[in-house]
């Protein structure tokens, strides 16, 4: 089982940038890490994910070319660095990582394992 325990959430204007981690205390390589976002009365939006084993990266319209997920394998932590933030990227943002065999990166609940989320709030 592996713990996920995000943090670098906050307030921040508009135009501005944040950079999220998502430390893990249990083994993570060879396995996709995720960023999920929720704001209220919204589904939870698939935001980005990384292939521990080779950094490949996928990300969701909305956010590329602004959004940059990465890794630290050694720190086994996992980043999503946020530039040119907008109001409607204010949301709670989760790490998810267990996804199930055929599951898909995008959808919620295909990830078995959740972090508690941090709050990401843009102001105009």
């Amino acid at each position: 089982q592996v713990q996920l325990v995000e943090s670098g959430g906050g307030s921040v204007q508009a135009g501005g940038s944040l950079r999220l981690s998502c430390a893990a205390s249990g083994y993570t390589y060879n396995r996709w890490m995720a960023w999920f976002r929720q704001a209220p009365g919204k589904e939870r939006e698939g935001v980005a994910a990384i292939w521990t084993g080779d950094s490949g990266t996928i990300y969701t319209d909305s956010v590329k070319g602004r959004f940059t997920i990465s890794q630290d394998n050694a720190k086994n932590t996992v980043f999503l660095q946020m530039n040119s933030l907008k109001p409607e990227d204010t949301a709670m943002y989760y790490c998810a990582t267990d996804l199930r065999h055929g599951g898909r990166w995008y959808v919620a609940s295909d990830f078995r394992n959740w972090g508690q989320g941090t709050q990401v709030t843009v102001s105009s």
